[in-house]
């Protein structure tokens, strides 16, 4: 009998004893804070590399409003050229892929690093009443400049920038990347 008691009153002093309970809880929570904190960073990362893109399109629309007599048949393809290397090189050599198209005219594109130039560049010359739908630009046929536009505004020169990234994120895609790539673009309207 006496020994069954004495085990009892181990088994309920261990019962009460509270050492460790703390490294155990910690043990518990951890892996769900090292969750929390990797899917912030992750975000972080998303987020910055957008911002980034977007500066580099910002560059390269600033650059197109000081040079924006350049949106002509004559200096389309350089302008287009010029924007395009702005926005790839803006965060160091070969760092996105841009696009840039002067008024449905001269283009120039640049995928990892290798540049291609398009268009026709008699178009620049034209006024447009481009539309947007989904992403993509519809051009219409070349108006006088300064004539009203059904959508609104009036007819006037524009040149699209669009600068894009490869990202792949540890979690989902936020809303941010879609096809494992993040993109930015602006439209400059230069008359």
């Amino acid at each position: 009998m006496r020994r069954s008691a004495v085990l009892l009153a181990r088994a309920l002093r261990l019962g009460g004893d509270r050492a460790g309970v703390a490294a155990v809880e910690f043990a518990m929570v951890l892996p769900m804070f090292g969750l929390l904190l990797a899917g912030v960073v992750d975000l972080g990362n998303v987020l910055y590399t957008r911002f980034r893109l977007d500066s580099a399109v910002s560059a390269a629309a600033d650059y197109v409003e000081v040079n924006a007599a350049a949106v002509s048949s004559t200096g389309g393809a350089t302008l287009a050229s010029n924007a395009a290397t702005i926005v790839q090189s803006s965060q160091g050599s070969n760092w996105a892929n841009a696009s840039v198209v002067i008024n449905d005219g001269p283009t120039s594109t640049i995928n990892n690093g290798t540049s291609s130039a398009g268009g026709t560049a008699t178009a620049a010359d034209s006024c447009y009443c481009p539309t947007y739908s989904g992403g993509t630009t519809t051009w219409g046929g070349g108006v006088t400049c300064g004539s009203a536009c059904a959508s609104g505004p009036s007819a006037g020169k524009f040149v699209i920038i669009t600068a894009s990234r490869a990202y792949a994120p540890v979690f989902s895609t936020y809303g941010i990347v879609r096809n494992g790539t993040i993109s930015s673009s602006a439209t400059v309207r230069t008359q």
